[in-house]
């Protein structure tokens, strides 16, 4: 029960100051931090149970970090890129595989609200959702699954989840290594960190409140 409660404590302190985190990681493990990036952002795009891991603001954690020599940004890059691609696409082969049989049941690790939104997402943009998805959070999480489910032609799928990784991965990863020269965010990382995890959330609170509405209308 300790270990669970402990891990608990890890994840939140991973997504509320994921800056101290990764700086306690790698002064405590050197170079194995990059097998902790990876295994983060895998993890997050690969199982359905973990779609609360820090996403965007690890990236942007890593490029700021790279602007000031801590990280490799290309070996980064590449290394984030191939994380986020394998992880969708295991998440594509589990809903292949599995999906029909999670919507039909009620499971304690997988919320059935999350699945349907992410379907109706998938539904309303099509193929393009694996691209879009990347920028929405748990949305990102489950439109591969969803893709799966749905037995979406695998070339197609591997050529959307490549674009999606690379726009995600590069955009917000090369954002965080031009911004965090700037004086100002170097002295107020953490709140920059908040304010991304923040501003990644908003979509998720629009609809929150957009089907409450939607629910008193009716």
């Amino acid at each position: 029960m300790e270990f669970i409660t402990d891990a608990f404590k890890y994840i939140w302190e991973l997504l509320t100051h994921p800056d101290r985190v990764v700086a306690d990681f790698v002064a405590a493990n050197g170079k194995w931090v990059y097998a902790f990036l990876f295994a983060i952002i895998f993890v997050e795009t690969g199982l359905v149970i973990m779609p609360f891991l820090p996403g965007d603001s690890l990236l942007f954690l890593v490029g700021a970090f790279s602007s000031q020599g801590i990280f490799n940004l290309w070996f980064s890059l590449i290394l984030l890129f191939i994380a986020a691609v394998t992880g969708d696409t295991l998440n594509y082969m589990i809903g292949k595989k599995i999906g029909p049989v999670v919507f039909e049941r009620n499971y304690k690790f997988i919320k059935k609200e999350h699945l349907l939104k992410a379907q109706a997402f998938y539904e309303k943009h099509g193929a393009k959702a694996i691209i879009l998805a990347r920028f929405v959070p748990i949305v990102r999480t489950f439109a591969p699954f969803i893709a799966g489910v749905a037995s979406m032609n695998y070339s197609r799928f591997i050529s959307y989840n490549i674009i999606g990784g690379v726009i995600w991965v590069f955009g917000i990863t090369l954002l965080g290594y031009f911004l965090g020269e700037i004086p100002y965010i170097k002295s107020n990382f953490e709140k920059v960190v908040l304010l991304i995890v923040f501003v990644s959330i908003l979509p998720i609170i629009f609809e929150f409140f957009k089907s409450k509405f939607s629910k008193k209308e009716k």
